[in-house]
């Protein structure tokens, strides 16, 4: 969403997506970022990381769709993945349920840090409904159109992908779920890995087992859930 420059997306998702850049919420929300930065604003993640879900799970190789609300609005923690960190910054809470879940479920030790870019290069497509956040703001860049751009790929996955798992714990993430053809892909819900939340059934869930179970039965490599 830089000035002047083309966007830069991987071109699987950039045929689906195209056309969404000139609709008028897209051309909104670039004219606000911009204006949020010419203010002096901080704005995470950094610009050349915004499409970083994208760029890193090409269209055509997203198995598993795991979506989050807004990117970590605290200084070195988004990088676009959603719930992951860089190496080198402690993993948040709702991080460190999700490991404590795959420790439950598949007998993985937790790792020792909270950089999922391995997950997103096996086809797990990393995804927050907004794509950007100011720093130290939760939530600050909801409902400027990022969650119709999140709508159309979510979309787009639905209607020409088969076969898919999503992942959608929490309220939030549900709601999204209205998008997805239950008889042609695979939708699991439990509680957000939140600590608010994280013991009202998202701590059990068996959702990461549950996925490569649904890969295998597809003939598809099921994802090593290590980082």
């Amino acid at each position: 969403m830089s000035e002047a420059k083309p966007i830069q997306l991987e071109p699987g998702w950039l045929h689906e997506l195209q056309g969404e850049f000139d609709k008028p919420h897209m051309q909104a929300l670039k004219a606000f970022l911009q204006a949020e930065k010419q203010a002096g604003k901080e704005i995470y993640p950094p610009s050349p990381l915004m499409f970083n879900a994208f760029n890193s799970t090409p269209f055509a190789r997203v198995k598993v769709v795991i979506l989050g609300q807004d990117p970590y609005h605290g200084p070195g923690q988004a990088h676009g993945l959603c719930f992951s960190v860089p190496e080198g910054v402690p993993p948040p809470p709702s991080l460190q349920n999700m490991f404590k879940e795959i420790e439950r479920d598949l007998g993985l030790a937790r790792p020792a840090h909270g950089c999922l870019q391995r997950w997103a290069e096996q086809g797990v497509l990393l995804l927050n409904a907004t794509l950007s956040v100011e720093r130290g703001r939760a939530g600050s860049h909801q409902n400027r159109g990022w969650e119709a751009f999140t709508d159309a790929a979510i979309d787009a996955l639905n209607r020409d992908r088969e076969g898919l798992i999503f992942l959608l714990w929490g309220s939030y993430a549900q709601k999204k779920g209205r998008l997805i053809d239950t008889r042609r892909h695979l939708v699991l819900t439990s509680p957000h890995p939140s600590p608010l939340s994280a013991h009202r059934g998202f701590i059990g869930n068996g959702h990461f087992g549950k996925a490569n179970e649904y890969l295998r039965r597809r003939g598809v490599e099921p994802i090593d859930w290590r980082v």
